[in-house]
């Protein structure tokens, strides 16, 4: 039987090329050798988005976002995280076996802590228990179907750390192996993706461009990319040039090759290597992106697949949670 691989996604605004290339795209090629679940984390969510038309309207652009891109509902499990309810039930079972050491070191918590005694507020003035107890939900969802791997950034290695510590734990406590213990893979690209302005692209930075904008916005975007006050004529380093680096991100290397040539070659000016990027996106994520908009227009398709995903997902995750309800000595579930 193949493992399986695990990937939550986090309903917090429209994906954009960062994203694509750091989390989504490597995430989707797993599915050739990996048994795949992806879900939507939208109670992740509510610890930052208080408005119900917000987190509806982002559920919609990042399920669609996924299924544009190539995610396979038919392979695999495609669900959203709150029709799910024993994933809940489970999250309060895994905290009871949780040191709360383990939430004071979270790095969510302590960079909320550390910004409000840097304002001089109180430390946990800006923090909510759903933020304080984020790192239970999420080895709830790890531990539920069992994943043997989770892809992650470097920057989220520790949620797997403490679902791996914790089932280690409920897996001692019982004697026997009721949770799989799970591997993070890491994506290492993830911090070399360049943004506008060369740093790494982030909506914290305000440098990134979405995945699917139209050719004119698209352009717009492409057009504010820095770059250096060398003329056309002379000579330019691709590997210095951001929009170099992002352009072989997305290209063949045949074209990489080619476009590194007419660089070195002189006579290129940047809006030239602008509308090669444009170029090399919209053929990479043209097709793409009419069927995101068609997905979009039609938020019943998406609604449809994702009841199909929960009907799906349901049973396993009931016949799993009456395994422990067994062990905790709470009796199975009616």
């Amino acid at each position: 039987m193949k493992k399986i691989s695990l990937t939550g996604i986090k309903p917090t605004g429209t994906p954009h090329l960062g994203n694509y290339l750091g989390a989504i795209r490597p995430a989707l090629a797993l599915s050739e050798t990996y048994e795949t679940v992806y879900f939507i984390a939208d109670y992740h969510a509510l610890t930052t988005v208080h408005n119900g038309l917000e987190m509806h309207d982002n559920i919609h652009k990042v399920a669609a976002t996924w299924l544009a891109l190539g995610l396979d509902p038919e392979k695999g499990l495609f669900y959203k995280q709150s029709d799910i309810p024993e994933i809940f039930e489970l999250s309060w079972a895994l905290s009871c076996f949780t040191p709360k050491g383990f939430m004071n070191r979270a790095h969510a918590y302590k960079d909320k802590v550390a910004k409000s005694l840097a304002t001089g507020e109180d430390a946990d003035s800006n923090v909510n228990m759903g933020l304080f107890c984020y790192p239970c939900l999420m080895d709830a969802d790890i531990l539920m179907f069992n994943a043997d791997i989770v892809p992650v950034g470097k920057d989220q290695k520790q949620h797997v750390e403490f679902a791996r510590d914790v089932a280690l734990r409920f897996n001692k406590q019982f004697g026997k192996a009721i949770f799989t213990v799970p591997e993070a893979i890491i994506q290492e690209n993830t911090d070399v993706i360049p943004g506008l302005d060369g740093r790494k692209m982030s909506k914290s930075y305000d440098n990134y461009i979405d995945i699917f904008l139209d050719s004119k916005s698209l352009k717009k975007k492409i057009g504010k990319i820095v770059t250096n006050s060398q003329e056309m004529d002379e000579p330019k380093d691709p590997e210095i040039c951001n929009v170099f680096k992002l352009y072989k991100l997305f290209a063949s290397q045949e074209q990489s090759d080619a476009l590194a040539a007419r660089y070195r070659a002189g006579g290129m000016g940047w809006g030239h290597a602008k509308a090669e990027l444009q170029s090399v996106l919209e053929e990479h994520l043209g097709v793409a992106r009419d069927r995101y908009f068609d997905l979009i227009a039609h938020p019943e398709k998406i609604d449809s697949i994702l009841r199909a995903g929960a009907e799906k997902a349901r049973p396993i995750a009931r016949e799993n949670m009456d395994r422990i309800r067994e062990v905790l000595g709470v009796g199975k579930s009616y």
